[in-house]
């Protein structure tokens, strides 16, 4: 029978998946943004800070069954936020060099910040499990908090509604027709601006419930959006642009460096996913699932 210290290590294991789901979600909207609208989004961790602070404020209310409408709020509130800002702000430049959009988008990050701490404060927030799912697995003789088995059920669920949205629908088709050939879906009739603006709300949702789901597992503050979206693009790079299925894969390798390395190296733990990049990059330029250019 597996020691103790197995247990331990299997819990760790699982500790990295659960990271790499909430990753990965952040990272699969920001891989359509790349590989559909060549988009590169700065202000995409915004909607994962404000997926935070939804759930939050519903919870603040003291409404029972607070989680789950939590997710409905947060599903609404980055559905309308995200529409806005690329009806409005993001639209308007996508005939303008790259550079506008990554201006804009740096602006953005600024400005929601700000409305941040305007609307909530500078105080931190927190969120606790919901009830069912505040204790504890045993994994073996170790305990294995239950949030983290949720995590990793619902993002399993997740991503086979992704993929299958994506490969068995109607709108599947067209977001991966867009990203082949723009002018050719506008040739045969589709309003390719009201599909571009589809493709960055679903971006978003993804992005606001990866936040969420992270919520009840960390401080919830202005500014948080800006750690997770470097890490994915970590995840993105590694996995290769375009690549839904990579961001996955990536997700769950930098989740296992994120979740082993603090305790393996806790000096160099921070170091690790970058020095992961770049090996991967050394020996795979394209990314791991990415097509040569």
């Amino acid at each position: 029978m597996p020691d103790v210290n197995a247990w331990f290590w299997a819990a760790q294991v699982l500790n990295g998946v659960a990271i790499g789901i909430i990753l990965f979600l952040v990272a699969a909207g920001l891989t359509l943004l790349l590989g559909v609208m060549g988009m590169l989004n700065l202000a995409h961790g915004a909607f994962y800070m404000i997926g935070a602070y939804a759930l939050y404020s519903v919870f603040a209310t003291g409404t029972g069954g607070w989680y789950g409408l939590g997710f409905v709020a947060v599903i609404v509130v980055t559905a309308l936020v995200g529409a806005v800002l690329e009806r409005f702000t993001l639209r308007p430049l996508y005939e303008r060099p790259q550079g506008y959009i990554l201006l804009a988008t740096f602006a953005l990050v600024l400005i929601f910040d700000d409305l941040v701490l305007l609307i909530w404060g500078r105080a931190y927030k927190s969120v606790p499990p919901p009830a069912p799912f505040e204790g504890a697995l045993l994994l073996g003789s170790v305990p294995f908090p239950s949030y983290y088995a949720f995590i990793i059920l619902a993002g399993i669920l997740l991503t086979v509604a992704l993929w299958l949205l994506l490969q068995r629908t109607a709108l599947g088709r067209l977001i991966r027709a867009l990203g082949t050939d723009r002018e050719m879906v506008a040739a045969l009739g589709v309003n390719v601006s009201r599909s571009l603006c589809m493709i960055y709300v679903l971006s978003a949702v993804l992005a606001g419930v990866g936040g969420a789901m992270a919520a009840p597992l960390r401080s919830i503050s202005s500014g948080m959006g800006v750690e997770v979206v470097i890490q994915s693009f970590v995840v993105v790079v590694i996995g290769g642009l375009g690549s839904i299925w990579g961001a996955f894969i990536g997700a769950l390798i930098l989740g296992q460096f994120s979740a082993l390395g603090i305790l393996l190296v806790p000096r160099f733990a921070v170091a690790i996913p970058y020095l992961v990049l770049v090996i991967v990059l050394t020996w795979r330029p394209h990314g791991l699932f990415g097509s040569r250019v």
